[in-house]
């Protein structure tokens, strides 16, 4: 929880110039999650609402994914440290230069999937703020509205950073994979 926390300050300080939007978008899929997960416990009960059941099993699974956004936000903050990391690998010799070279493409590759997970997670808040749509406690309406739109951040956030590492990916299978995967989620998105 502290990493989490850290990587979300790190977003908000002004003087670090390393975690940005990546983490960003994680994070708003995170709130995006627990609004939804709240609005559906606030809908358990009420009169000529879904049943209890279907509340909670939205809340349960709000919470798992509000848990794995927030984590993916410091996962998407550790992944470009990686790749930070990989470029000041000394080059000075064929050998070094050919392992800083792999390592910097395992990097690369590793902050493509990780918005690409986070943003799978986005799309399904996205789809669990849908099935609330239907029946929900209207009470929390502007909960449930602002939980879509911070999940549709998250999620266009979480594609642009996906997008800006693929060019960086020499194997064009790994690449044209990645970004098949992005498409499919969007796609489902826009439905």
């Amino acid at each position: 929880m502290d990493q989490n926390i850290n990587s979300f300050l790190r977003v908000l300080d002004a003087n670090d110039n390393s975690t940005g939007g990546g983490t960003a978008s994680s994070v708003a899929g995170a709130m995006a999650a627990g609004l939804a997960g709240m609005v559906a416990r606030l809908s358990i009960g009420k009169k000529d609402l879904a049943s209890q059941g279907h509340y909670e099993a939205i809340a349960a699974e709000a919470e798992t994914l509000a848990d794995a956004l927030f984590n993916g936000g410091h996962l998407d903050a550790a992944a470009f440290d990686e790749v930070s990391a990989a470029y000041r690998l000394p080059k000075d010799t064929e050998e070094a230069n050919a392992s800083r070279s792999q390592t910097i493409q395992e990097a690369m590759v590793h902050a493509a999937e990780v918005p690409l997970a986070n943003a799978e997670h986005c799309n399904r808040v996205l789809e669990l703020c849908r099935s609330l749509e239907e029946s929900y406690n209207t009470n929390a309406a502007s909960d449930l509205e602002c939980a879509g739109f911070l999940a549709k951040a998250g999620l266009k956030g979480c594609a642009a950073n996906v997008r800006i590492n693929l060019p960086y990916i020499k194997d064009q299978d790994i690449c044209h994979e990645i970004e098949q995967k992005l498409q499919n989620i969007i796609i489902e998105e826009e439905q």
